[in-house]
């Protein structure tokens, strides 16, 4: 019992179901927290895990799932959804595994067949975003669900050059297969495409307290899609959101207070331990001289039995 422990948990990873008690590791660009030790989810995989739980009232008797670009975490959360068809779909340029090549400006699919539908960080290497949208809105079942992801800037409008050079796109667009950074018109690019969209992000969707602890990104940003051309007010912090706010703060107040008691209580724990091998020190010290006298008696005693 001696000695500070560090076993307190320092997060729950939404991906995998567990409670850390290790550090998150950084992630690919060095961000801190970014990597759960358990499952190697990153933030969005984790905030895609509490998004499928917020809408899974939506997500019953679904017929066909689709994932363009998987990833090994994001597959994982998908199968957990229960569809009599999960398909996942891919262009081709890596080496990920995937049940069709297809590019998203030409999906291999049917109108209206697709009741939910997964897209994260492709429509930023599309030549023809806007064809790869409408695409979307086709494929798209008249109860369907998209969840987009893109990189996105505020403030400005979207940024194009699908002509730059790969050198030029890394100093413009931050990434050599990236052809535009989007920015405040993209809901208006989805609407003209025939999409509803709905901005959510961590903070609005589960507060500020359980981003922390779920070791989300505050600024992410994932677009609720449906059949439409309506663009939704965004899901605001501090709202009403999807009422888990509310709940998610008492749950992690009460959980701070808790591991307060528990430091308080491990750290007198720790005092006691100290006090205790003070005493022991102290009682070796005494006892050392009417030992060895007990032990010289004990001998005098043997030898006169032998005598």
């Amino acid at each position: 019992m001696t000695g500070a422990r560090q076993d307190l948990v320092r997060g729950y990873c939404a991906a995998c179901g567990s409670t850390v008690s290790r550090a998150f590791r950084p992630g690919p660009d060095g961000r801190p927290d970014a990597v759960c030790p358990r499952c190697g989810s990153l933030e969005r995989h984790r905030f895609l895990s509490l998004l499928l739980g917020v809408l899974a009232p939506d997500l019953r008797d679904l017929d066909t799932v689709v994932e363009i670009a998987p990833s090994r975490q994001s597959k994982v959360l998908l199968d957990r959804v229960e569809a009599r068809r999960r398909i996942s779909l891919d262009a081709g340029y890596d080496a990920r595994e995937v049940d069709a090549l297809a590019s998203l400006t030409q999906l291999p699919l049917r109108d209206g067949s697709v009741d939910l539908l997964v897209c994260y960080h492709v429509l930023e290497h599309v030549p023809d975003d806007c064809a790869a949208m409408r695409e979307i809105a086709r494929v798209l079942s008249p109860r369907g669900i998209a969840l987009l992801e893109v990189p996105i800037r505020t403030g400005v409008v979207t940024e194009e050059d699908p002509s730059a050079t790969p050198d030029e796109r890394i100093r413009r667009f931050g990434q050599r297969d990236h052809v535009r950074w989007y920015g405040d018109d993209f809901d208006t690019r989805l609407s003209a495409a025939g999409l509803s969209s709905l901005r959510v992000t961590p903070p609005a969707l589960v507060g500020e307290a359980a981003v922390a602890w779920f070791r989300l990104m505050p600024h992410e940003v994932v677009w609720v899609v449906h059949p439409g051309s309506v663009c939704v007010s965004p899901m605001l912090a501090g709202g009403s959101g999807s009422g888990l706010t509310a709940a998610f703060d008492a749950v992690l107040a009460d959980l701070d207070r808790t591991r307060d008691l528990l430091g308080r209580a491990r750290a007198r724990a720790d005092r006691l331990a100290a006090q205790r091998d003070s005493l022991r020190a102290r009682l070796a010290e005494v006892s050392a001289p009417q030992g060895h006298h007990v032990a010289g008696v004990l001998t005098r005693l043997r030898r006169a039995t032998h005598l």
